[in-house]
């Protein structure tokens, strides 16, 4: 196994937004059926969690069903909203106790009615348990397609346009982004994909204009805490420049 990396507490990515790729291939090359890689995919899930939570990562986001998942096998769709019950239920408790605020992005609103009720409660729950001070909060990305974000926005911009409220030339950045699921939250400084495809797969294209992007050929179910370490250390090592020189970032200008 190789050496885990040190890393910077003081340089923790605020944050990091994953995409779980390769559960199915982890499956397959252990002659195994999809849904048995999705379920070990849920314990890199939890294992996950507890490591953003013990480094001070104030932010995760987990890529969990998006909108074109819809077009998988109907079992796997099914053995997918079990799973995603299952952790919601069996790990309401957990998230509790350790302050950890759930928060939801996509269109919820056409996820199966059981679903949403789970997810209803675990984020009024959470909510109340984490109070002012989560000590993170953990965005499950369902049901989420990132042009279809944008265009929702665009819409209800388009609206206020037309009732007279703004003009089209009034319209911010700031506009946009306050009308994303991601409103209040800072854009994630750290995308990780995991399975070696070097894709966002129409993750979080607006909030991801200056992520850092860190591709690893390791399967998600194999993804643990010294995957995440390599990771954040490999952040460090980079220079963000956001459009500027790296001489005007060193010199602080």
């Amino acid at each position: 196994m190789a050496e885990i990396p040190e890393i910077d507490l003081k340089n923790i990515p605020r944050h990091v937004a994953i995409i779980m790729d390769g559960n199915g291939r982890w499956a397959r090359e252990r002659n195994m059926l999809r849904v048995m890689g999705h379920k070990a995919g849920a314990e890199s899930v939890r294992t996950v969690i507890g490591v953003a939570r013990e480094l001070g990562i104030r932010h995760l986001t987990l890529y969990a069903f998006s909108t074109e998942n819809w077009n998988r096998p109907a079992l796997e769709v099914q053995a997918l909203m079990g799973l995603l019950k299952s952790f919601l239920l069996d790990g309401l408790n957990s998230l509790k106790e350790n302050r950890i605020r759930l928060c939801c992005l996509g269109a919820i609103a056409e996820m199966p009615a059981d679903v949403q009720e789970i997810l209803a409660r675990a984020m009024r729950e959470t909510t109340a348990a984490a109070g002012d001070s989560p000590s993170l909060i953990l965005n499950l990305a369902l049901n989420y397609g990132s042009r279809g974000e944008i265009v929702a926005a665009v819409r209800i911009l388009a609206a206020r346009c037309l009732r007279g409220e703004i003009t089209p030339h009034e319209i911010t950045e700031e506009m946009v982004g306050n009308l994303l699921y991601t409103t209040g939250q800072p854009d994630p400084d750290l995308i990780i994909r995991t399975g070696g495809e070097s894709r966002l797969s129409n993750f979080l294209l607006w909030q991801a204009s200056y992520s850092e992007i860190y591709i690893t050929d390791t399967r998600w179910p194999d993804f643990r805490r010294e995957n995440l370490v390599a990771a954040i250390a490999d952040f460090q090592s980079r220079e963000r420049r956001f459009g500027k020189t790296g001489e005007q970032i060193r010199q602080g200008t």
